[in-house]
């Protein structure tokens, strides 16, 4: 499905959000704490948004490896790293045994891909294993707000527009699936609880009305 959907994924990204995706994969990387020369991982890296933020923050002398399952994803990310100021290594890798070493990583994020994970205890306790004592591991994720009128507009919009907006781009399963993995990821405090479990201390924003998640945690 992710590889079907790669080239149409950007521009819906953009149209969902109204292109606020940008300004919250900014403040995701704010909260990784990383700077130059850094050494950081993006997981399920899509098309490589947040890894090119990433990028951005570890220059001069940093590096970043961002990986996906998706082989189309991958490619269109490789294509938007020439604006990269420094190389991007964008590689395959599953989310469930990532392979890299313990503690190689100052930080590890993902952006929007959590709630894809077939595991998600075992995906945020790899993210936590590779990083170092002291680094941080972020998840950005939408998330359902619960106070009217805003709860309001988010059902009619995800429940309603985005699978319409899927069928004219050519694939309603894609964005079907959307809300409905939305609907059955943990809430800001299960998810906070949850990456405790992996040796986090966990600081939780709720930004754009409480519709983004965004979950830091330092490795103890």
């Amino acid at each position: 499905m992710f590889d079907r959907i790669a080239g149409f994924y950007d521009v819906m990204n953009s149209v969902m959000t109204a292109g606020l995706h940008h300004t919250w994969r900014r403040r995701a990387v704010d909260l990784a704490r990383v700077g130059p020369g850094d050494r950081v991982l993006d997981v399920a890296t899509g098309t490589g948004d947040l890894a090119l933020e990433l990028a951005r923050r570890v220059a001069p002398g940093g590096a970043v490896i961002a990986s996906d399952f998706a082989e189309e994803m991958l490619a269109r990310a490789r294509l938007k790293s020439a604006q990269a100021p420094i190389p991007v290594t964008f590689e395959w890798a599953n989310a469930m045994a990532l392979p890299y070493a313990d503690g190689e990583f100052a930080a590890a994020t993902v952006g929007f891909g959590a709630r894809n994970f077939s595991d998600l205890d075992r995906g945020l306790s790899e993210m936590a294993r590779v990083v170092r004592p002291g680094g941080t591991v972020v998840v950005l994720e939408i998330t359902t707000p619960t106070r009217a009128p805003l709860s309001t507009f988010y059902r009619l919009w995800f429940d309603r527009v985005v699978p319409v907006i899927g069928r004219v781009a050519g694939d309603p399963e894609a964005y079907d699936y959307l809300p409905s993995s939305v609907k059955r990821f943990p809430g800001p405090p299960e998810l906070a609880a949850r990456m405790d479990r992996c040796g986090l201390d966990v600081r939780c924003i709720l930004t754009a009305g409480g519709i983004i998640a965004l979950h830091a945690g330092t490795k103890r």
